[in-house]
C-alpha cells in the first residue's frame, strides 16, 4: 500500500469508527463463527470475575469491567482445548459493563474483547480482534511466545512498511491463541481462613529487610526439592525459611510477583524479563512462580507461602509496579488496558497519539483518574486483606505522586493512601524518584512513608573507596539522615539504608569491578548505570591474587558492618551475606539463569562462610541493642550533668570533632552512641537503657592510631567487632582502657562497647 493509500485507510477508520473498514492483513478481515452463551444482568460491583451462587441457587460468575468510552464489551470464555464462546455484556452502569453467566465455575479461563473507535490520533485504540486480560483477574493461565511476541498481539500492524505511522494502522488478526487468559478463582475455602495466621507486625525501627527474588533465591537451593525450586512453595519450604531465620532478618521484600510479561526484544534474543518490572495483572500472583498449577492454584500457594513466613516471624513486603504496564508505548502490544480504554488508563502527550513517559518504560499510568486510582488501591487492599502481605515498596513512586504533570505530595494517590483504613496501617516504602523532570524526591514523601535512601548508598560507597571530599555526608547518613527526614513527624526509620539493591552491582562485585560488564544482556554493554561508585581493589573481576581477595573480603565486612550499625532501616540483598557475584553485570534484569540466581555453594565455602556468620552476628547485635535502632533522631545535646551527649563524633586524636574537622578531608571517623539517652519508654513505661558504643570507621589504606575517648565517655572499652579479622564467629574479647591508643589497621571498622 502506498503512503497515500495508507492515509486514505486511516481517514476511513476515523470516519467509520469501530464498524468501518480496517487495515487489511493477510488479504481479509478474519470472520469466525463463535458460539454465544446466555448472560444475566449481573452486578457492577465488585469489579473482576467473582464466582457466587445466586438467590435462586444457580452457581455462576459475575463479570464486571470498567471500560469508559467503549461501545461494547464481549466476555470470551475458553474451554480446555482453547475453543472460544462469547457472552456480550449489555448492562452498563457508570461505565462498568457487567453480567452474570450461569454455570461458569472456578478454573474457567476468560478474556474480553472491547469495541470502540480506532483513532490513535486522538488516543482511541479499541480493537475487538485483540483478546484483553481482565485488569482484576485473580489468576492468569498461559504465557507469551518464547521466541518473541507474535504480531497478532499488537493492536496496530507491527511490521507496516511506513514505520512513522505504523501504530495508526489497525491489525484485525485474532490475538486469542497467543495471549494468556484470566482465570476465575473461588474466593472462599480454607485458603481464605487467616485464623491461624499471626502477622509479625514488626515495628519499623526493629526491621531488617531482605530483598529477594522468589525464583532466584530458591532455584539452586540444595535443601529444597527440585520440583519446588523457583516457586512460592520453594520459598515456603523449611530449608529456605531456616536461612532467613538464622540470618535474623525480619522481612522479605519480594521483587515483583504481580503477573508480568516479557518484552519482545528480550524474547527475540533468547532472554526473559527476570526481575518482573513489567506488570500486566495487578491482582494475580505471577504464574511462572507456581509449583501447584496455573488455573487458580497459584493463589493458594502464595497464601501458604505468606503463612509459612509469618509463622517464622518474617513479614512479606511486595515490590509493586503501578507506575507503568507491559504494554509500553504506542508501538507496544495490546494486552489489557490499552485496548480497554487507552485514554482513560494512560497519560498521553498533548497530541494524544504518544504516551507521556515518566518511567522510561514507554507509558505511565494516569493515577489522577478515579478508576485508575481505584484499580491500584483495590489491588493493594486485596494483597493485604486476602493474600496476607504486610507492606509494599513502590517502584518509581514519584510517578504515582504526579498530579497533572509535576510531582505533588498532596496528589490524589498519596491522599487516598493516607486516609485508607487498611493501607495506612501497613509498611509503605517509596522509591522516591522517576525519570521525568523534577522526579528526584528523596526526603520529600509525607509521614507514613519510608524511602529508599540512595544518598546513604552513595555516601557509604564513596567513604569506603576513599572518595568523599569530607565526612559531613557520612555523618548524616550514619546517624539517620536527619537532614532529609527530621520534619513533619518523620523518624529515623523513614530512611531505608542500603548499599546494594537488585539494580546494580552485588556487594561482592562492588569491590571487584570498576566497570560494568553487561555484555550478556545483548545491548552492547550500553544498559545499566555507569555511576557505580565501585572499586575493584586492585584487579578487575575475578582473580587468584591472594592479597586482592583478602582486601575484598575485608571491604565486604566493612560495608555490611557500616550498614547494620547505621540508624535507620537496613536492607540487604539476597546472597550478599555470602559473597554472591553476577560477574560484573550491574543490570541483570534479563538474566534468568545462574547469573541472577543465588549460588548456595558459597555458604559452605570456607572463603565466604565467615561473611554470613558476621552478618548474622551483626543483625543479632542490632536486635539486642536499642541504641542501634533508635525511634527518634539524635539531639547531639547533653542530657546529664557530666556533659555526656546521645551522639558525639571524634577524630583519631580522641578529641570531639570541631566545625573545621567536618569540612576537612578525612579517612577516619569515630561515632559514639550513648545508651543512657534513648528517647521513649518500653512497653511497661520504663526508660529505655542500653550499653553505649564507639564505632571507629577507618577507610584509609594505612593503619591509624586512634585515641579512645576518656571520661565522661568511658573508663574502659571492649572490642565487639573488628573487620580486620577473617574469623568473625565470636567477639575478639579484647579490652582497652579509655585514653589509650589503639592501632586501627587500614580499611577497618572497630566496634567497641563501653564497659563500666
Amino acid at each position: 500500500m502506498s503512503s497515500a493509500a495508507e492515509q486514505e485507510a486511516v481517514a476511513a477508520e476515523r470516519a467509520t469508527g469501530d464498524g468501518g473498514p480496517a487495515a487489511v492483513v493477510n488479504g481479509a478481515r478474519p470472520v469466525r463463527p463463535v458460539p454465544t452463551v446466555p448472560v444475566r444482568p449481573g452486578r457492577p460491583a465488585p469489579l473482576g470475575a467473582r464466582f457466587r451462587v445466586g438467590p435462586d441457587g444457580v452457581a455462576g460468575t459475575n463479570f464486571a469491567l470498567w471500560a469508559g468510552g467503549a461501545k461494547g464489551v464481549e466476555l470470551c470464555l475458553f474451554d480446555e482445548r482453547g475453543r472460544e464462546s462469547r457472552a456480550p455484556l449489555t448492562e452498563l452502569t457508570h461505565e462498568i459493563w457487567h453480567g452474570f453467566v450461569p454455570g461458569v465455575l472456578p478454573g474457567q479461563r476468560y478474556g474480553y474483547r472491547v469495541h470502540g473507535r480506532w483513532d490513535p490520533w486522538t488516543g482511541a485504540r479499541w480493537n475487538p480482534a485483540k483478546l484483553l486480560l481482565d485488569p482484576y483477574a485473580r489468576a492468569v493461565d498461559g504465557d507469551y511466545a518464547s521466541a518473541g511476541l507474535p504480531a497478532e498481539v499488537y493492536g496496530h500492524v507491527r511490521d507496516w512498511p511506513e514505520q512513522h505511522v505504523a501504530d495508526t494502522v489497525r491489525d484485525d488478526r485474532d490475538s486469542a491463541p497467543y495471549v494468556p487468559k484470566g482465570v476465575v478463582v473461588h474466593d472462599g475455602g480454607p485458603d481464605d481462613e487467616w485464623t491461624y495466621d499471626q502477622r509479625p507486625k514488626t515495628p519499623w525501627a526493629d526491621s531488617v529487610i531482605y530483598e529477594l527474588h522468589v525464583k532466584g533465591f530458591t532455584r539452586r537451593h540444595p535443601g529444597i526439592p527440585e520440583e519446588l525450586r523457583g516457586t512460592y512453595a520453594g520459598l515456603a519450604h523449611p530449608a529456605a525459611v531456616e536461612h532467613l531465620v538464622r540470618l535474623g532478618v525480619t522481612a522479605v521484600e519480594l521483587l515483583p510477583v504481580h503477573q508480568f510479561a516479557h518484552e519482545d526484544h528480550l524474547l527475540r534474543r533468547g532472554l526473559r524479563n527476570y526481575w518482573g518490572y513489567n506488570s500486566i495483572g495487578y491482582f494475580a500472583p505471577h504464574a511462572g512462580y507456581a509449583a501447584s498449577g496455573t488455573t487458580g492454584q497459584q493463589v493458594g500457594e502464595f497464601r501458604r507461602m505468606v503463612r509459612a513466613l509469618h509463622a517464622a516471624g518474617i513479614e512479606v513486603i511486595l515490590d509493586v509496579v503501578y507506575n507503568h504496564t507491559a504494554e509500553a508505548g504506542e508501538l507496544g502490544p495490546t494486552l489489557s488496558l490499552k485496548g480497554i480504554d487507552n485514554r482513560g488508563y494512560y497519560r498521553l502527550q498533548p497530541d494524544a497519539r504518544r504516551y507521556a513517559d515518566y518511567t522510561g518504560c514507554g507509558n505511565t499510568l494516569h493515577v489522577v483518574q478515579p478508576h485508575v486510582l481505584r484499580l491500584i488501591t483495590d489491588s493493594l487492599r486485596y494483597w493485604v486483606t486476602e493474600m496476607g502481605v504486610d507492606g509494599f515498596r513502590f517502584d518509581l513512586a514519584a510517578a504515582l505522586a504526579r498530579s497533572m504533570h509535576d510531582v505533588d505530595m498532596l496528589s490524589p494517590f498519596l491522599a487516598v493512601i493516607a486516609q485508607d483504613p487498611v493501607l495506612r496501617r501497613v509498611k509503605l516504602i517509596a522509591e522516591p524518584w522517576d525519570v521525568g523532570s523534577g522526579g528526584y524526591q528523596v526526603g520529600a514523601f509525607p509521614p507514613l512513608w519510608t524511602e529508599w535512601n540512595d544518598r546513604y548508598r552513595n555516601a557509604v560507597r564513596d567513604f569506603w573507596r576513599h572518595a568523599l571530599p569530607d565526612v559531613r555526608e557520612m555523618g548524616y547518613r550514619l546517624s539517620g539522615s536527619s537532614d532529609l527526614y527530621a520534619w513533619g513527624g518523620r523518624r529515623p526509620y523513614a530512611s531505608v539504608n542500603y548499599v546494594t539493591a537488585h539494580d546494580g552491582f552485588t556487594l561482592r562485585d562492588l569491590v571487584s569491578y570498576d566497570r560494568k560488564h553487561n555484555e550478556a544482556n545483548g545491548e552492547g554493554n550500553r544498559d545499566g548505570t555507569d555511576d557505580n561508585r565501585s572499586w575493584n581493589s586492585g584487579a578487575e573481576g575475578e582473580t587468584r591474587d591472594r592479597d586482592v581477595r583478602t582486601l575484598r573480603r575485608r571491604q565486604l565486612r566493612n560495608l555490611l558492618t557500616t550498614l547494620l550499625l547505621s540508624t535507620g532501616v537496613p536492607m540487604l540483598v539476597a546472597g550478599d551475606e555470602m559473597g554472591r557475584t553476577q560477574r560484573g553485570n550491574n543490570n541483570a534484569y534479563c538474566q534468568d539463569n545462574e547469573t541472577g540466581w543465588v549460588d548456595w555453594t558459597l555458604l559452605d565455602d570456607p572463603e565466604w562462610r565467615p561473611l554470613f556468620e558476621l552478618t548474622s552476628r551483626l543483625i543479632a547485635l542490632r536486635h539486642r541493642h536499642p541504641v542501634l535502632r533508635r525511634r527518634a533522631f539524635f539531639s547531639g545535646r547533653a542530657h546529664s550533668a557530666d556533659g555526656l551527649r546521645d551522639l558525639a563524633w571524634f577524630t583519631p586524636r580522641g578529641a570531639e570533632m570541631t566545625e573545621g574537622d567536618w569540612y576537612a578531608p578525612a579517612a577516619t571517623l569515630g561515632m559514639y552512641l550513648s545508651g543512657r539517652d534513648i528517647p521513649g519508654r518500653d512497653e511497661n513505661g520504663a526508660p529505655v537503657l542500653d550499653d553505649s558504643f564507639l564505632a571507629v570507621l577507618h577507610a584509609g589504606e594505612w593503619p591509624v592510631d586512634f585515641v579512645l575517648p576518656g571520661p565522661p565517655w568511658a573508663e574502659r572499652y571492649e572490642v565487639v567487632v573488628d573487620t580486620g579479622r577473617e574469623d568473625q564467629t565470636s567477639a575478639p574479647d579484647t579490652e582497652h582502657r579509655a585514653g589509650t591508643t589503639v592501632t586501627v589497621p587500614g580499611r577497618t571498622v572497630l566496634l567497641l562497647r563501653v564497659r563500666p
